[in-house]
């Protein structure tokens, strides 16, 4: 239970230093009265999901077809919002979505989530601007989307990759000091 706690205390501290104002910009983009789901290019993770703010959107492994596991738990609600759309809205396919994989699901108090391929999309609240896509990977359980509606669980080939930075030279003792080769 702790251990859960914690890994979702992390997020809402994350929240906290970055301020109000991130957390006021998601609430506010998550509440369209219709949803635009299209595609961009990311420089990590290629061609994914994005809403017509640019924002990156993700998909809860624990998550089923038609079924959202996330906004029961405030923590996870507050964290990763839900591309929401009106009642009488249908979501809007932008440039290299498919529309007939895009959907909504009845949320408590009235509320339809945009889905992609069945599943329901979030936003993370971590992510500052467009393009940013800082919720990847997230305890092994959000991942961005891409087109075809699939999770994209790695960086694509071609990605900058950062260069780990070279071990430094070992240094040895002329006197046989008995340093080892770290001295």
């Amino acid at each position: 239970m702790q251990d859960r706690i914690v890994r979702w205390a992390l997020p809402l501290a994350l929240l906290a230093v970055m301020g109000v104002g991130a957390a006021m910009a998601a609430t506010t983009t998550m509440h369209a009265s219709h949803a635009t789901v299209k595609v961009a290019k990311n420089a990590k993770y290629g061609m994914v999901l994005v809403a017509s703010n640019g924002k990156t959107l993700y998909r809860f492994t624990p998550d089923r077809k038609g079924v959202n596991k996330c906004s029961s738990n405030a923590a996870c609600n507050k964290a990763w919002p839900r591309l929401l759309v009106a009642a009488t809205a249908r979501p809007t396919a932008g440039a290299g979505a498919s529309a007939s994989l895009l959907g909504k699901i009845k949320q408590p108090k009235g509320l339809w989530q945009a889905t992609y391929a069945g599943y329901p999309l979030y936003f993370y609240a971590g992510d500052r601007k467009g393009g940013d896509a800082n919720g990847q990977g997230f305890e092994s359980k959000w991942y961005v989307v891409n087109a075809r509606g699939a999770l994209v669980k790695h960086a694509v080939a071609g990605s900058p990759t950062p260069t780990p930075a070279p071990a430094p030279a070992p240094t040895t003792t002329s006197a046989g000091g008995g340093g080892g080769a770290w001295g």
